[in-house]
This record gives structure tokens, sequence and C-alpha cells, in this order.
């Protein structure tokens, strides 16, 4: 491997002496590399602007005196050197845009030179992953003259846990933002995403979310605040609540507020979510929840403007527009009795159906790296998968075996989970075992053969032969039965099962591919429809 030293110019120390006195100087990023025994492939020095003619000094003594060495020089800029805002900022955007091969180069982190608040930002990043490497600490010796001597530092945290613990305290996590948009993949998903762009731009009018629970409707609506926000088309809040939590008189109270004395208990005012919301954005979510009188409230709120809070004869003014949330089927609630057809007409002028996480599964890897970067930015440490470990987690995460039941919910619990447990910050493949088989069973039914249609796998195989298939295949194997009971032909299966894949080729072999995998339980599309058929109770 080759070994590169990450050094900032030491303005003081890297310029003693003159001419040829300075030879006889201790000279930090310039005495490192004096060392025969530790062969330096390549420097990169950080320094700021106004300091670029003695960087260039200093790169050329290096060269005269480890001519191997390539040393490449990176202009970095704060206004004070002594700010750990500025520093630490400007530090973090370098380490974010340094192309670090970490299966080819092995990184040293020269803390010996810069302010001290510089040395304290180098050891943060360092010990953050941001900088994945050693810690290289240098010093003077008179024995040794020039050249000095060094030290290095693994930072394994299990042996600086009272140090990484005063220093986190301080970490500006929140200071730094990593990126907070998901590149998708889904072109569905991508066209919604558009239009509702424009929407939340154009219009005030209500606009309803639905989907499966953990589809993201909740972090939707925050995106769409947030749009709003940074446009000025906003001033106030955005307030949120799930309806699923609010009954009875706890249910006006808390949306339309009520007056003191109002209800037994009601010992002072309030003023309720929806006047909280003024000019800003209400969010709720599983609307379809909410009590029919309270429906009837929120229709004359959303239509004039104004509500009257619980005992007061006084009409109260609130200007916020209303994102909705549900994962129920409103058309027949209405139909049912369980909400108002008049409240679903005026809320549905903007409806957007948010697929589940399995219904835009390419959308799993770009996802799967937003987590990682929302657990670096939560917890300021980041966290990446070694190549095997994370080719392992891919092949599970996209193969029909990996329910997604709680959808995207399930996926960020999945990689908070393993990124807790990475060692030293690298998911390795022991982590990746571990939270399949967790997942695999969190994802187990009460009778796991058996889908929630009642399709089981003892109705096309013999018990014997179930019992020498692994679990995982039974589980694969029954998604492939049951994606053939739903298609009309073994073409259109194989599109579904193949829908990533089969993109990829130039002709789409999607029946051959189906037929053969079915061949190997000793099936085919026609007997899986016939004995489907022939097990049907009469």
């Amino acid at each position: 491997m080759a070994t590169v030293v990450i050094s900032l110019l030491g303005i003081v120390l890297d310029q003693k002496g003159r001419g040829a006195n300075r030879w006889d100087k201790w000279r930090p990023n310039v005495a490192v590399c004096m060392h025969p025994e530790l062969h330096i492939d390549r420097f990169e020095m950080i320094l700021h602007p106004k300091y670029m003619r003695m960087g260039q000094k200093v790169a050329e003594d290096i060269k005269e005196i480890s001519p191997n060495t390539a040393v490449n020089i990176h202009k970095v800029s704060w206004e004070d050197p002594w700010d750990f805002e500025q520093v630490y900022g400007a530090l973090h955007d370098f380490a974010s845009s340094y192309s670090f091969d970490r299966e080819n180069d092995e990184y040293y982190i020269h803390i010996t030179t810069g302010t001290h608040v510089a040395q304290i930002c180098l050891y943060l990043l360092t010990e953050a992953h941001y900088f994945p490497g050693k810690l290289l600490q240098t010093s003077p010796s008179p024995s040794i003259g020039a050249k000095g001597q060094y030290h290095v530092i693994d930072l394994d945290l299990s042996k600086y846990d009272q140090i990484a613990q005063r220093f986190r305290n301080e970490q500006l996590v929140g200071e730094q933002l990593l990126k907070s948009g998901i590149s998708t993949r889904n072109i569905q998903f991508n066209r919604l995403i558009n239009q509702l762009e424009q929407v939340a731009i154009r219009s005030t009018a209500p606009i309803l979310l639905t989907g499966p629970t953990g589809a993201g409707k909740s972090q939707l609506a925050r995106q769409i605040f947030a749009l709003k926000k940074q446009r000025g088309q906003v001033k106030g809040e955005f307030v949120a609540i799930n309806c699923a939590t609010l009954h009875g008189d706890n249910a006006m109270s808390t949306l339309f507020g009520h007056k003191k004395g109002a209800f037994t208990g009601a010992l002072q005012s309030r003023l309720g979510l929806l006047k909280t919301a003024h000019d800003g954005l209400l969010f709720l979510d599983e609307i379809g929840e909410l009590g029919l009188d309270e429906q009837a409230m929120l229709l004359k709120s959303i239509e004039e403007k104004t509500f009257y809070p619980m005992g007061s004869d006084q009409p109260i003014h609130s200007n916020f527009q209303l994102i909705a949330g549900t994962n129920q089927n409103l058309q027949q609630a209405v139909l049912e009795g369980r909400f108002r057809e008049d409240l679903l007409a005026r809320i549905n002028l903007w409806s957007y159906d948010l697929p589940g996480l399995r219904d835009r599964i390419e959308d799993l890897e770009p996802n799967l790296e937003y987590e990682l970067q929302q657990f670096a930015k939560q917890h300021g440490s980041l966290v990446t998968f070694n190549s095997a470990a994370k080719n392992l987690f891919l092949n599970f995460a996209l193969s029909p075996v990996a329910l997604w039941k709680a959808n995207f919910r399930d996926l960020n619990a999945c990689v908070l989970r393993m990124a807790t447990l990475a060692p030293g910050g690298r998911i390795t493949e022991s982590v990746v075992e571990e939270e399949i088989l967790r997942l695999n069973k969190a994802w187990q039914s009460p009778t796991p053969l058996a889908d929630k249609q009642g399709i089981a796998l003892e109705q096309f195989l013999s018990k014997e032969a179930i019992a020498n298939i692994d679990l995982f295949d039974q589980q694969q194997l029954l998604y492939v039965i049951n994606a053939c009971l739903n298609a009309k032909s073994l073409a259109e299966a194989g599109r579904k099962l193949f829908n990533v894949s089969r993109t990829q080729k130039k002709t789409p072999n999607d029946s051959h591919r189906l037929r053969t995998y079915l061949g190997k339980y000793d099936l085919s599309f026609e007997q899986v429809h016939s004995l489907n058929a022939s097990s049907a109770p009469v």
C-alpha cells in the first residue's frame, strides 16, 4: 500500500532557518520525510492561499531530501485560524472532497503543525473517520538534530474513551450538513416529486399523501415545508400530529383549542394546533383516524380559515396550509360512513400515492447511502461498508426474500443497527450477516411458509422436498410462486421479477430465466396455476 501523509503547513516551525542554515533546524513537514523507515509516497500539504510561496519552498525541500515523495498542495481558507467553527468547517469540506482510496493507500494525519484549534479539528475529524487514518505526531530531538522523532497514534477509541467523550461533547455535528437530497432512480417516483415540487411552490391548496406505513409521507411533508420556507412562502411553523392519537375532547382541544372551563379539567385556555400553524403548514398524519365531528370542523377551517375553540363563541382565524397523510383507502372509508365525502373532495385536489420500498426497489441503494449520511450527521462519525459487506447486503436487500414490511422505516432501523455495531466505522460482512438474520426473523409471519393470502409452499411441493430447501430459498420460491399466480403469462411474471436486471440486457430473456428457476424445483408456470386451483376450497 502507498503511504500518504496529510499535513497542515506550519507557518512558524516550517520556515525556521534561512539558506543552507535551514537544514540544521527542525522543520516538522520536512523532518517527517527524513526517516528512511517511514517511506512516504505522497505528501498532501494543506495551507492558506496567502502562504503559497512558503508552501512551495517547503515542497521543494521535501523533494530534495525525499525525491520519490510526490507533494500536492491544497489551498484551504478561513478568516480566523483560532475560530473553531471556521477551521472545522474548512477541514471537513476538504475531507469530504478528497478522494480517499482505503483499499490501496494508508493514511497518516500529521497533527504537529497549525494552531491548537486546527490540531484539535484534525483529531476530531480523524476520530470520526472523515480522515480514515492514523495520527502522526512529530517532535524535535537534540540527539538526532533536524530529523527529530515521530510517533504514530492509532485511534482505537476503546483505548481513549474519556478523551473521546470530552471531544464528542464539543463536536459541531449539526454545523456541517451532509447531503440531504437522495438521487432516486424510480421513474414514476421522480415524476411524482417533480410535479409535487411545482404544486408546493405554486399552490396553497391542501395536499393528500397516501401510501403504506413507512413510505415516507412525514418526511415528504417536511420537505414541502422546507421548500416553501426557502422560497419565502411561509412565515409560520411546521406543525404535525398523528390523528390516531386523538380521541374525544382531547381531539377537539388539540386541534382547535379550548376556552378555560370548556370541560372538566380545562383549567387554562389552549390555542390548538390549527392556530399554532398560522401562516405555516399543518400536517395531519393518518387523517382517516379523525372523528366525524373533527372532520366537519376541519372542513370549515380549510374553507373559511376560521374555527371556534371549544367553549368559545369567538371565531379564531388561522391561515394554514394542510397536508394530510393516510395509509387507508379514504374512498372506501366514505362508503363505510367513516369519512366525510365533502372533506375528501376538499383535500383530494392534489393527491399523491407514495410507493413502498419494494415497489421502488431500485431506490434502495441511494437511500442506503442517505441513511449512512444521516447517521454521520447525527452522531458525528462517518460509517461506510467495506466492498464485500456492501455487496452482501445489497444482494439480500434487493432480493425477493427481503420483505421490507415497514418500508423505509425498516431500512432506517437496519442502517442504524449496522452503523452502531460497525467496528472502527466500517460495516463488515459479519455485521451484515447478523443483520440479515435479524431482519428475516422480524419478517417471519406466524406461518412462515404461507403468505398473507394463504398461499402455502406445501400446496406445490412435498414435505420431503421442502425439508431439503433452506428457509432463505423457501421464502424466495414462495415469492416467485405468488408472482406467477398474479400474472397471466410466464413473460409477465418474468418482467415483474427481473424488473431491474432485464434493463441491463440487450435482449431480455425473462421467460427463460423464470422457467429455469422453477425447473430447479420440478415446477412450471402451468403447474403452479393448476396446483393452486386444485387446492382451493370448494
